[in-house]
């Protein structure tokens, strides 16, 4: 039997924010969508099956980190990434371009041969192609691939940031080839270009011709500020493709996210409710709360009075507290699950407020306080 057509549909708008239902043979996606990142095919600190009761409807994996560990071939012998971490929803995975740049203290890069490395776990010379990097995802079994880019460090010297939009563009197109054609699955391209509109115009424009099935945003979330990264978006929310999703890489803060939204972008993936989770650091309604302050040694409230899932509201402050003061395992397990099910909840109040035509005024609301 023929696997379900990748496919994606607006059925929303108001002004420049879009709510939409991407179609996958595992299962529909409600956009605009934010995926947990499960790096090393795990979302860490919690369950997969806590991750799915969140309202979480697909996830991010990492190309490069499962290349190194456990490797392609054991992923591929487990029967796809899904089987080996158990995971029934949609998988993403990202191409290995941005770990190549941020991980590897020693790496170059060839037009042709692709990104020439050495592992940051042992040190030993790899070459990522884009070919390579298509093969790599196919083997691990994503439903959505992303294309091999160079994501270049943050600079202002116009050229060194054209040649590299180009090399994207290049290796694009050797993506979209070795990609072929796969309906069930889907491909995406990868606008780059730095903090220049014309670049970044021009790349999205080559994308286009080259035809994916979605376009991504990379390049950002490098250092740039939240007024650069709005700005970029800006230029570019009159020319994407409007029957295509798009998607903000590694971003971010819930008020980048309801930033982006107001600019049309439909998908976002980030570490940070993870990340911060095991650190101490909450999100919340009321704002950001850093558990570890000794004030809330003196606090019996729960974080969040209305949350109902996972009972995660009996946990008082002055309990997280002593959990995180004394490395306490389950202390970097709840607030990880916390996190990651209000980043969903406000997912869901983004689409609501889309659909009644009220986003703007909720955008005004939360952008300053989240």
């Amino acid at each position: 039997m023929a696997l379900k057509k990748f496919s994606f549909n607006v059925i929303k708008t108001d002004n420049f924010s879009r709510c939409g239902v991407i179609k996958t043979h595992r299962g529909i996606i409600n956009t605009p969508a934010f995926m947990p990142v499960g790096t090393q095919a795990t979302v860490k600190a919690t369950f997969i099956n806590d991750i799915v009761k969140t309202g979480s409807e697909i996830i991010l994996s990492n190309t490069y980190h499962l290349m190194l560990r456990p490797g392609v071939d054991r992923v591929k012998f487990a029967g796809g990434l899904h089987s080996f971490m158990n995971c029934s929803l949609p998988i993403l995975t990202d191409s290995g371009g941005f770990q190549v740049m941020s991980l590897s203290k020693l790496n170059r890069i060839d037009r042709e041969k692709g990104a020439i490395f050495n592992s940051h776990i042992d040190g030993k010379k790899i070459i990522l192609s884009p070919e390579e990097s298509i093969k790599i995802q196919k083997n691990l079994n994503s439903d959505i691939l992303m294309v091999m880019d160079e994501c270049p460090k943050r600079s202002k010297d116009y050229k060194i940031i054209q040649k590299s939009m180009e090399l994207s563009l290049y290796w694009a197109l050797r993506s979209k080839k070795e990609f072929g054609v796969i309906p069930h699955k889907a491909l995406f391209g990868i606008v780059q270009g730095g903090l220049f509109d014309d670049l970044r115009i021009r790349s999205l424009n080559e994308l286009i011709k080259i035809n994916f099935d979605g376009y991504a945003i990379g390049g950002l979330a490098v250092g740039e500020t939240q007024v650069e990264m709005f700005k970029i978006l800006d230029v570019l929310k009159d020319h994407m493709p409007n029957d295509k999703p798009r998607y903000l890489m590694g971003v971010g803060t819930p008020s980048d996210i309801l930033g982006a939204v107001k600019r049309g972008i439909d998908m976002f993936d980030c570490v940070l409710p993870t990340r911060s989770g095991r650190t101490g650091l909450a999100f919340t309604w009321n704002g950001r709360v850093n558990i570890k302050n000794s004030k809330y040694q003196k606090d019996n409230q729960p974080l969040d009075p209305k949350c109902n899932n996972f009972n995660l509201n009996k946990y008082s402050k002055n309990y997280l507290n002593h959990l995180f003061n004394t490395n306490e395992i389950l202390a970097s397990m709840l607030l990880t699950l916390h996190n990651i099910n209000f980043y969903q909840e406000l997912m869901k109040s983004i689409r609501e407020h889309i659909k009644k035509g009220t986003f703007d005024d909720f955008h005004d609301k939360y952008i300053g306080k989240l």
